[in-house]
């Protein structure tokens, strides 16, 4: 079982004082439970600490691609942990993430990933493979496989935001190419990275 921490070791774990943490607690930035005896203690798990001595971690990735999107990361970090809660999965930990879909650099991704090499995830759940990868996302799943970690995607169909969020990556490509097209000084060049750019967002306000 997953060791369960005091206000006071939880707070010194953190960095942060008591007061914080509730504060904390009220604002729903972190979770608690109760003892019998009405004493407020935190799990490893909501404190984002890995705990070896207990079984391996059930992790839920959510991602979205901006900042204007953080209500759908939240819907998404929810949805995760509420079939976490109905399938009584009590040893498990929401990773999110902001960021494009083509970058493999993200921290969350990171943390996936070393916890995945380290032998220490018993399922990885999603709502759509595309959160966590655009493109790459069979990498993971092959890693999940090797170490017997089951995959749950939880909605096999593409989401309502697949366009909004591949348009943005697609954005994201022609900025990493435009110090180059601007560069050269070359008029042709400029003009076709501006027409790239026009199309893209021409197509993304499409209904």
């Amino acid at each position: 079982m997953s060791k369960l921490y005091s206000i006071g070791e939880a707070a010194e774990l953190l960095g942060v004082s008591i007061d914080t943490l509730r504060n904390w607690e009220k604002e729903g930035r972190i979770q608690s439970v109760r003892t019998s005896g009405g004493h407020r203690r935190f799990r490893a798990i909501d404190l984002g600490v890995v705990d070896t001595n207990s079984s391996k971690l059930t992790i839920c990735y959510a991602r979205v691609s901006s900042h204007d999107q953080k209500s759908d990361l939240e819907r998404q970090a929810l949805v995760l942990s509420n079939y976490c809660e109905q399938k009584d999965y009590t040893n498990y930990l929401v990773i999110k993430d902001l960021g494009s879909g083509l970058n493999y650099k993200k921290k969350g991704l990171k943390k996936l990933l070393n916890l995945l090499f380290d032998n220490k995830v018993e399922r990885l759940i999603v709502t759509n493979k595309d959160r966590l990868l655009r493109f790459g996302s069979e990498l993971i799943f092959s890693m999940c496989e090797h170490h017997a970690v089951e995959v749950v995607i939880l909605n096999r169909r593409e989401d309502s935001t697949y366009e909004e969020d591949l348009s943005r990556d697609v954005l994201e490509i022609i900025t990493m190419f435009s110090a180059r097209l601007y560069g050269s000084r070359s008029r042709k060049n400029q003009k076709i990275l501006e027409n790239l750019v026009k199309t893209v967002n021409e197509n993304d306000n499409l209904d």
